[in-house]
């Protein structure tokens, strides 16, 4: 299926696959094709895998040495089966994360992007990198820095942050004054096994902060999390997908499935240009959050 071109819209349909992983790399690849396949033949022109799709969420602890055994190069084994099924289903994929060892000898939490002809379009290394309980993730990956990126590909101009990053509005602007028309957020996000938070359940702020980046740029944004008890965390779904308004237009409930989304891209330069937040801006007086003023 083509993305849909007129002058009045833009449309193109968003698949988010919202899955469980297990410990198998191969059985999570398996499964991961078998979605993609289902997303594709639904008639999603972009698909989305959740963060660390192909593992067990490996940083509940500060020592898991032996979850450096699943990193690789980007291009690499797991990118290589993702190009395949993006140019098999003609799809852009947004490939999840991966666990990527680098040339330059660090560890990254990347999100790889393929064009509908398989072609890998680049990376997006995640730049906030938590340290809190049962998410040790400064143990195992060193912040990105390949900057906030914006990749043209055949059905719309995206970008992808990853879960921590979603917290941070400065990332959202910079990818929306660069031309983003949708923001993804790959994310893995769940409650602590049996224990209720002091300040409250995170779902709902989680979701809202997103809807904020939605309202503030008038863009589309798409978090695609992942679901089920790995250890002491329950990951707890409700992926989402909301429009320029930050109206949620689609919405995962806690169990596996595909989450579609239409999504009309010509409103997102038509409701910049109505509300005119961007050209509002005065960043002359914004230098104090560079933290160099």
């Amino acid at each position: 299926m083509s993305a849909t071109h007129t002058d009045q819209t833009r449309m193109t349909r968003l698949g988010l696959i919202q899955t469980r992983c297990c410990t198998s790399v191969s059985e999570n690849l398996a499964n991961a094709s078998l979605r993609i396949a289902e997303a594709a033949n639904a008639g999603a022109n972009i698909i989305c895998l959740p963060e660390l799709f192909t593992s067990e969420y490996f940083c509940q602890t500060e020592d898991n040495r032996s979850a450096f055994d699943l990193a690789e190069p980007i291009p690499g084994p797991t990118t290589e089966v993702l190009s395949a099924l993006a140019r098999r289903h003609e799809v852009v994929l947004v490939g999840g994360t991966i666990f990527e060892r680098a040339n330059d000898g660090k560890h990254y939490n990347s999100a790889p992007v393929f064009d509908a002809d398989g072609s890998l379009l680049g990376i997006y290394r995640k730049i906030h990198i938590p340290y809190d309980p049962l998410y040790y993730e400064q143990g195992y990956f060193s912040a990105g820095n390949l900057g906030v990126r914006v990749f043209e590909t055949r059905f719309a101009r995206i970008t992808v942050l990853i879960c921590f990053d979603q917290w941070f509005p400065e990332l959202a602007r910079v990818a929306v004054l660069a031309g983003a028309e949708i923001i993804v957020y790959p994310s893995a996000i769940g409650h602590f096994v049996n224990e209720e938070p002091e300040e409250g359940s995170w779902q709902t702020p989680w979701r809202d902060i997103q809807r904020a980046h939605a309202i503030a740029n008038n863009v589309y944004v798409a978090a695609v999390n992942r679901v089920s008890i790995e250890g002491g965390l329950d990951f707890w779904g409700g992926s989402f997908v909301c429009d320029p308004m930050g109206y949620v237009i689609a919405e995962a409930n806690g169990n596996e499935q595909v989450l579609y989304a239409d999504c009309d891209l010509a409103r997102v330069s038509r409701l910049q240009e109505l509300w005119g937040f961007l050209q509002a801006r005065k960043p002359s007086e914004y230098r104090t959050l560079t933290g160099l003023d």
